[in-house]
């Protein structure tokens, strides 16, 4: 177990000089930010006339378009599907809403991607900060939302979420959110004030479940929405805790990766399972989770179901995206690490860049 002290605050100021924890602290503000500038921005009319959606985007430009994807799936008369690729689905057409995501404007996946589509007849808008993808936009006529937050790109999910759920609001793709957000920003303002840096680790959940997995691999699993927030706790237990990190769906993972505990023998004791639940999930799904655990116990395997203290779908997702990535912070220092820099990824990047 990591000896790091997370209730001094001297180690906040050693190990996390860009601020990362300021960021998570701000993410109530921008959220309500995000989804305010967005109903701001009024898209053509026509662009209700479309039966798909495809949001291009990578990393945590991305994650912001499989959470509406989940949320929206209960009402959204259309299929919204999430391209994380080089190459332009065959069955984009007129008929098609094609939203690039990027908020560097620079990744190269999206840059492909939506080259391709402004040689089709879809509709299209660009939601970044600038840079390429914002010229080819603009230089195309295709409606460009630009907004301002200075941070890594996994630190901005309200601004790759919550303008997607204003403008599906906006095309009458979704029924008024309105309420919903309010819910939410009040869940996220009381939760921060519960997972922050001078909370005691004694009465601060975030600490206690980071401290849970110091040393160990962390395996998120979620089911329906859910699935989406496991995968942001994975990516951000990736990069903010510089850690190996796997993220599995139910009821998928019943017909496969429970068979997986067993060998190699001296795995299971290296693992750490969160089981990310919610009372409004299927009844199924909630036997599921029992029965679940009882087979990780069985395997020596140890876990901890982490559910939110209710309120909506929205509310509920966005509390356990939030508490992910105080965990995942935490668990950066536990680790002795900086939770901003990503050099692999820089480096990736770099050499890319020999070979245009």
């Amino acid at each position: 177990m990591s000896a790091v002290n997370l209730d001094d605050s001297a180690i906040y100021r050693k190990l996390d000089p860009d601020g990362m924890f300021s960021r998570v602290r701000e993410t109530a503000d921008e959220c309500a930010r995000a989804w305010q500038s967005a109903a701001d921005f009024v898209l053509p009319p026509y662009y209700r006339e479309v039966n798909k959606v495809v949001i291009l985007g990578m990393g945590g430009s991305a994650i912001g378009g499989d959470l509406l994807r989940t949320l929206a799936a209960p009402e959204c008369p259309v299929p919204i599907l999430v391209n994380r690729d080089y190459g332009l689905p065959a069955h984009v057409d007129a008929g098609t809403l094609v939203i690039a995501s990027s908020y560097s404007g620079n990744t190269e996946e999206t840059l492909a991607v939506f080259q391709a589509a402004l040689a089709t007849e879809a509709k299209k808008m660009v939601i970044t900060t600038g840079g390429k993808i914002k010229e080819m936009a603009e230089k195309n006529g295709v409606p460009t939302f630009v907004f301002s937050y200075r941070a890594q790109p996994r630190a901005a999910l309200a601004w790759s979420l919550f303008p997607l759920l204003s403008f599906m609001q906006q095309l009458g793709l979704m029924g008024d959110q309105s309420g919903a957000v309010t819910e939410m920003l009040q869940a996220l303002c009381t939760l921060t004030a519960s997972y922050a840096e001078e909370v005691p680790e004694t009465s601060n959940p975030a600490k206690q479940l980071a401290r849970l997995a110091v040393g160990k691999v962390p395996v998120v699993y979620g089911a329906g929405v859910l699935a989406e927030v496991a995968h942001r706790w994975k990516t951000q237990t990736n990069e903010n805790a510089k850690s190996w990190a796997f993220h599995e769906a139910f009821s998928e993972l019943n017909h496969n990766a429970v068979v997986g505990y067993e060998f190699p023998a001296a795995v299971a004791s290296q693992m750490f399972v969160f089981l990310l639940r919610s009372d409004l999930l299927h009844e199924r799904q909630q036997l599921r989770y029992g029965i679940t655990a009882e087979l990780l116990q069985m395997a020596k395997v140890d876990y901890r179901v982490v559910q939110p203290d209710g309120g909506g779908l929205l509310a509920q997702v966005m509390a356990l995206v939030l508490l992910g990535d105080y965990v995942s912070n935490y668990l950066a220092l536990l680790n002795g690490t900086d939770p901003t820099p990503v050099k692999p990824i820089d480096y990736l990047k770099d050499e890319l860049k020999k070979s245009p």
